[in-house]
């Protein structure tokens, strides 16, 4: 397995990938961090992804990371919060996704019938916000994030989106910095409209909250592999 940081379609990237290759395309997940961390908050989940046999890709959101926007603190301030911000930059690094897609699959090995996401926090957001846009992902897990924002490309309001795609969303029970009634509403929409089915779930995080514990991590990592091994490939 190797590991190594790289630009690729002007996006930069965290990439661990199986040490044994395997001469044909691999299955792919596209890893996205929280807000104001970075692809390298999650090289060990990458390492654990490449291990199991995936090419991973952490990747650097608009504004953060290797293009770290320095004046972050002042718009927050001068806003009135994150969130306005976070969409804006969840809203631009989904716009670059297909590029790297691209790349990615002509340059990497990576398999385009088998791409996955899983996003955490501010990631969620996108995982969300990447479906509800149409891109060609197969299985997605939303860690601690939120289907729903007050503007029009919200995701819940493209329902339709989720339709084909394996989604495993996971909410912490008392997290109040994105509470998971949104989610919820996602799920119970869904579900009334195409029938509950195996390939969409949402766990949630007894007892927890949006800052998560070294054994809640783990088992969300734990449901965030096995929903890969069982839908991503």
């Amino acid at each position: 397995m190797s590991t190594r940081g790289l630009t690729v379609a002007g996006v930069p990237i965290l990439l661990a990938r199986p040490s044994e290759s395997r001469g044909y395309p691999l299955p792919t997940v596209l890893w996205c961090h929280g807000f104001r961390a970075d692809a390298l908050a999650h090289a060990r989940e990458l390492e654990r992804c490449a291990r199991a046999g995936f090419l991973a890709i952490g990747i650097d959101a608009v504004g953060h990371g290797a293009r770290l926007d320095a004046g972050m603190s002042a718009r927050i301030a001068r806003d009135g919060g994150a969130l306005p911000l976070m969409l804006e930059q969840v809203e631009h690094t989904v716009n670059e996704v297909p590029g790297l897609l691209h790349a990615l699959v002509s340059e990497f090995d990576a398999s385009a019938e088998a791409m996955s996401l899983v996003g955490i926090s501010m990631g969620a957001f996108l995982a969300y916000r990447a479906v509800g846009a149409g891109l060609p992902v197969r299985a997605v897990v939303a860690l601690l994030g939120s289907p729903e924002w007050s503007s029009g490309t919200s995701a819940h309001l493209v329902p339709q989106c989720f339709r084909d795609v394996s989604l495993l969303s996971i909410t912490a029970e008392h997290d109040v910095s994105v509470p998971p009634a949104a989610v919820v509403r996602l799920h119970t929409a869904l579900d009334t409209r195409y029938g509950t089915t195996p390939s969409r779930r949402h766990d949630v995080l007894r007892g927890a909250g949006h800052l998560t514990s070294a054994v809640e991590w783990e088992q969300a990592m734990q449901a965030t592999m096995e929903w890969l091994e069982q839908h991503g490939r």
